[in-house]
């Protein structure tokens, strides 16, 4: 395990393979880049409730906008990334996907702990976000590639948002909503690794194709929860 952590971590060539690489309509790798729309949907609808609906944030909004920003610009770099998957293109879709993480641990933050530390931390830790991929890519680039700042930037706040939400339990009404979509993004990552599998069973949709529906209804349960505080 040590040697693990002290050696570069380069990306597996094989994480490109996916089980379903069907063209349809003359898009290749059809349904893992249609299945991407939905974050831009959740993203989107996000961002226009915010605009309506500021005081259910308040001190938090640009927090919220980020969060929201990183779901919506999710769509575009997963879809990018499945229509040709390589590791040029999969950084965007992890530039992406960062925005949200670190979006979603500022948000936890603010809602459980401080909204003043949320908001101080909330560049750094974007910028800690963005530097981790760029990192990644440089060292591809350089024929040694190292995910271990990126796996640092994905993981800790896997491990840190649910410990925060249980040991601050009651300091925020969106807790259940927190926790909906904490069971709906272990099941995502639980499709994901059953990727061949799950086609394999139905060959309707494969495994990464639901993780990217599940992970889509994980931000949007936390977007029932700011409709349910608006109107209460």
């Amino acid at each position: 395990m040590l040697e693990m952590l002290l050696s570069p971590l380069a990306q597996d060539p094989a994480y490109h393979a996916f089980a379903d690489n069907r063209t349809l309509l003359g898009i290749p790798n059809f349904w893992n880049v249609v299945t991407s729309v939905p974050f831009f949907i959740v993203g989107a609808w996000g961002l226009m409730f915010l605009a309506k609906h500021p005081d259910t944030v308040s001190g938090l909004r640009s927090v919220w906008t980020v969060f929201f920003i990183g779901i919506l610009v999710t769509m575009f770099g997963s879809g990018y990334y499945h229509l040709a998957p390589d590791n040029a293109s999969l950084g965007w879709d992890r530039l992406a996907m960062v925005i949200g993480f670190m979006g979603l641990f500022a948000l936890v933050i603010g809602e459980y702990l401080s909204k003043h530390w949320a908001n101080r931390l909330l560049k750094p830790l974007l910028l800690v976000g963005a530097f981790s991929v760029w990192y990644w890519l440089s060292t591809e680039a350089r024929g040694a590639g190292d995910l271990r700042p990126y796996a640092v930037v994905q993981f800790l706040p896997m491990v840190m948002v649910p410990l925060i939400i249980l040991l601050r339990r009651g300091q925020s009404d969106l807790g259940p909503y927190f926790g909906l979509m904490i069971v709906f993004y272990a099941a995502a990552k639980i499709f994901e690794f059953y990727d061949e599998t799950v086609f394999t069973a139905g060959e309707l949709l494969s495994g990464h194709a639901i993780k990217h529906l599940l992970a889509a209804l994980g931000a949007a349960s936390l977007l029932a929860g700011l409709h349910r505080r608006a109107r209460d």
